[in-house]
């Protein structure tokens, strides 16, 4: 009997952000054993299956009848989930506009990850609501985990770094994941602007690139950053507010 994985609750940007690792086929003693793709997330958590709450951007289904996709937006970043042959209609029920809950695995195909949806349905305002709190609460407990690894870098060699690590539930490759660093941290600095340049309705982000004298490409990496790490979030689209 094959465990179906648990759909573990994350954020888009958490799965976007994340390292992505191809599933395998591999014969072990005559038989047959499959490992399912996954991401590891900045935060070290390892995701084969999620389960989203986000607003539906756009919907498409193609003219034959056996493709069809979501792009689903949670305020952190936006995925598309995707429904194949006779699953199709899975999405039936759905519109674009309207909050969603979509459970599937975690798949990538030419360097895009996308969540292969296995079930999908409508739900009202106060079930994204109720997601937050849940998300917050556990990004908080992942966030203190991953900057105490980082502290005790400092202070123990890599195979106690490693051992400690696996007491947190923490393996060696999540390790090397979270245990990555930018060379120069630009997230003070834009949350700073965000900050002055919040109206009560948030930052507007043409304005953020019209003070920032940094590469554009270098801005939109510290702002995922910042989103991934819960430091602030999308109250609307295009518009930024610190936590």
């Amino acid at each position: 009997m094959v465990r179906r994985l648990t759909a573990k609750k994350v954020r888009i940007a958490d799965i976007r952000n994340g390292k992505y690792s191809p599933g395998s086929r591999n014969e072990v003693d005559g038989e047959t054993v499959f490992k399912a793709s996954y991401v590891i997330t900045p935060f070290g958590e390892r995701v084969s299956r999620t389960n989203v709450v986000a607003t539906v951007t756009e919907k498409f289904a193609s003219p034959e009848g056996n493709y069809a996709t979501l792009t689903l937006d949670d305020g952190t970043e936006s995925i598309q989930a995707k429904v194949f042959g006779e699953d199709v209609g899975i999405f039936a029920g759905i519109k674009k506009g309207e909050l969603a809950c979509v459970i599937g695995k975690v798949k990538e195909y030419q360097g895009e990850v996308y969540i292969s949806a296995e079930v999908a349905r409508a739900v009202e305002a106060d079930h994204e609501n109720l997601r937050r709190l849940e998300l917050l609460e556990n990004l908080e407990q992942r966030k203190r985990v991953v900057d105490n690894l980082r502290k005790m870098q400092r202070h123990l060699s890599e195979e106690d770094l490693k051992a400690y690590a696996k007491q947190l539930d923490i393996g060696e490759e999540a390790l090397s994941v979270v245990l990555v660093k930018r060379e120069v941290d630009y997230k003070p600095k834009l949350l700073d602007i965000i900050a002055t340049l919040d109206d009560g309705n948030g930052a507007e982000i043409s304005k953020i690139f019209e003070i920032v004298k940094l590469p554009d490409s270098v801005v939109e990496r510290t702002i995922d950053e910042l989103l991934a790490d819960g430091s602030i979030y999308e109250p609307m689209p295009g518009r930024f507010k610190q936590i």
